[in-house]
């Protein structure tokens, strides 16, 4: 079994526990998909919060508390991630959760943080999450709603008024190919063809002939996350289509554009963060400080760029911990009623201001429209 996290904190594996340290007062905890078929999502999570974590016990923690962090590695299966977010409530004693990197674990886990009355932040995109809103259910990045109207209104600014969707059939493309319906009219977009892919198929060359063949389609937009965008990728450019290709901000990494390939994914546009432009943002960009702060700690251990992903980890640590912090004691309604005021506190993500009524506090400006040019990111103006 992998285990996740070597550091003075507690110890957590797939089902493995050691002892709390001793000297660690603050128990916080997380389950993500460090493994499996989300690990793509969940691996760099998984490190983010080991290093935060670190980062913060190592400064002195918490108003001199350290960190004890619980960490398991739910493989992207929900029925893993509701019995490992039941023993850190139960066993681990943890006064707030992050996690839940597929909308599938964080729906088990949020299930059990809303009845033990457990603050959980939520690494998930899927609008469901936090519409309605739950009374101890936050969540960092935008929420696949978000990403259909910067897409689209990056449509409308091009002339484009009629589209083909192509989705995974996963909780995530599900969601948002039901979210892009319902919206696109508002932004005077007629979807003329739909189409879907299961998470096991290696060819859509059938769906996307079909999207081609469908009379007036203007662009076409792609819904998902995973490899399956990839094939979607690669498969548009064998067909040779000359109409522009739409992903969404669940392939917001530059893993993407290896497993696509640089010359299919060239002219490719989705919305993002700051965290992947990091060296084109300007000194009196908001996000300058901590985008550019968090991508270099992340490279100078791991020897990698930090995905956006996670960047929704970094996020969610440092939410809790100011929360923690304003609150004057890690006791979890007291956490819980210091995100729910937290105001302008600035992420990897986006700005973020929550409230009664808005748990997940970024609006559109937090997202860049970005686009694939030479194997790399470009900010669109």
């Amino acid at each position: 079994m992998k285990l996740l996290t070597r550091t003075t904190l507690a110890v957590l594996a797939t089902g493995v526990a050691f002892p709390l340290a001793a000297q660690a007062e603050i128990r916080l905890g997380a389950s993500v998909s460090a493994t499996g078929p989300a690990a793509f999502l969940g691996d760099p999570e998984a490190k983010t919060i080991q290093m935060m974590v670190e980062q913060i016990n190592a400064s002195g923690g918490i108003d001199g508390e350290e960190i004890a962090l619980s960490l398991y590695d739910d493989g992207g299966d929900p029925n893993k991630a509701r019995t490992f977010a039941t023993r850190l409530v139960e066993d681990d004693e943890v006064v707030a959760i992050i996690g839940g990197s597929t909308t599938g674990t964080t729906m088990s886990i949020l299930d059990v943080a809303e009845d033990e009355g457990i603050p959980f932040v939520s690494l998930a995109g899927a609008i469901s999450i936090i519409d309605p809103v739950r009374e101890y259910v936050f969540k960092t990045p935008h929420t696949d709603r978000m990403a259909c109207e910067k897409i689209f209104t990056d449509m409308q600014a091009q002339g484009i008024t009629k589209i083909g969707l192509i989705s995974g059939t996963d909780g995530f493309g599900a969601s948002m190919q039901a979210q892009c319906k319902e919206v696109a009219g508002d932004h005077g977009i007629e979807i003329v063809a739909d189409e879907t892919y299961g998470p096991q198929d290696a060819d859509v060359t059938p769906q996307l002939t079909r999207i081609r063949n469908s009379e007036g389609v203007q662009a076409v937009l792609n819904p998902g996350f995973g490899q399956g965008p990839a094939i979607v990728t690669r498969n548009f450019d064998q067909l040779g289509f000359e109409i522009p290709l739409y992903q969404s901000h669940g392939v917001a990494s530059n893993a993407f554009i290896e497993l696509a390939g640089a010359e299919s994914a060239e002219g490719v546009r989705l919305p993002g963060t700051a965290l992947l432009i990091a060296e084109l943002l300007d000194e009196s960009d908001p996000q300058y400080q901590v985008v550019t702060d968090y991508t270099a700690a992340y490279k100078e251990k791991y020897n990698q760029e930090p995905s956006t992903f996670a960047g929704y980890a970094h996020d969610a640590v440092m939410l809790v911990v100011d929360a923690i912090k304003r609150a004057g004691e890690a006791e979890p309604d007291a956490i819980r009623d210091a995100l729910e005021e937290t105001q302008n506190f600035v992420g990897t993500t986006g700005t973020y201001s929550f409230s009664p009524e808005d748990h997940l506090g970024l609006d559109l400006t937090a997202f860049r429209m970005l686009e694939i040019s030479d194997g790399d990111w470009k900010q669109l103006n």
